[in-house]
């Protein structure tokens, strides 16, 4: 009989999307925005999962690798694709922003146009817009001129748009009233909660072929570490469960502990926020 506690030979990677209450709220948000046509703006701390809720939101994982590819019989169903991701470079002017959008616009209602016609159908002159939602993710990148030139596109328009940065960006805007009046809706991104936290983990231990036992004192302290030591930050618990998942492995190690968990602690380089 398999030990219960025994950690398989494959290190597991860690969860990379679990439905968080977080992401009900982000997805929610997004919603509203592609419903009304409003202009969002959400902002959080780094490494919280505003990115890849947006790329999850938009399937963009699914998308991005098609964007450039033909039609064939391996494209999933394109139903529910409705929201462009979009970021921006770290230099960037108005003009390569607007060239740069529209060009990803086009190639992605080209994409889902030839998703729903098929492979045997001839190609349309005019290709019906499709998008419903524009995410703009690194908005702190942008300048005033980048900023309008988003305006001028949302005012010529009839999307949604949404703007993902850091804290402080609603402050900036401000600045900004003919941008900062189209503003409709604002999230403010928060870190993970304990219970959260612990529902991932619950997922990573029975990855690792675990049972996460709330009567066992050595799983409490090693939950009760990860999360002091991560704080909710999602990217930084991607992190220490990935070296968490090594130390394991490489010591032939059959249970979690708070010196494991310290111990891969030991190898990341943490800032602070």
């Amino acid at each position: 009989m398999t030990n219960p506690r025994e950690v398989s030979t494959r290190c597991p990677e860690p969860p990379a999307f679990l439905m968080t209450k977080e992401y009900r709220r982000f997805a929610e948000f997004c919603d509203a925005c592609r419903r009304h046509r409003y202009i969002g703006l959400c902002y959080g701390p780094p490494g919280v999962g505003k990115t890849l809720s947006a790329r999850y939101y938009a399937h963009w994982d699914v998308v991005e690798p098609c964007l450039h590819a033909f039609w064939d019989a391996s494209l999933p169903p394109l139903g529910s694709w409705h929201t462009l991701v979009y970021t921006p470079a770290v230099t960037n002017t108005a003009r390569t922003l607007a060239q740069g959008l529209q060009a990803l616009h086009g190639r992605w209602n080209c994409l889902v146009d030839q998703a729903h016609s098929g492979p045997h159908e001839p190609e349309r002159a005019v290709v019906q817009d499709y998008c419903e939602l524009v995410i703009v993710d690194e908005a702190d990148r942008l300048k005033m001129q980048g900023l309008e030139q988003l305006r001028d596109l949302y005012d010529r328009g009839t999307v949604g748009l949404i703007l993902i940065g850091m804290p402080g960006l609603e402050k900036r805007f401000a600045r900004y009233p003919q941008l900062y009046s189209r503003i409709g809706f604002a999230h403010a991104f928060r870190p993970l909660s304990q219970e959260e936290m612990k529902f991932m983990l619950v997922h990573y231990w029975a990855a690792l072929g675990l049972v996460l036992e709330e009567k066992d004192f050595t799983d409490h302290e090693a939950i009760a570490a990860i999360i002091r030591i991560t704080g909710g930050n999602f990217r930084l618990l991607h992190r220490l469960l990935t070296q968490i998942g090594r130390i394991l492995q490489v010591n032939e190690l059959q249970t979690i502990t708070q010196e494991v968990v310290e111990a891969a602690r030991a190898c990341l380089v943490i800032g602070t926020n």
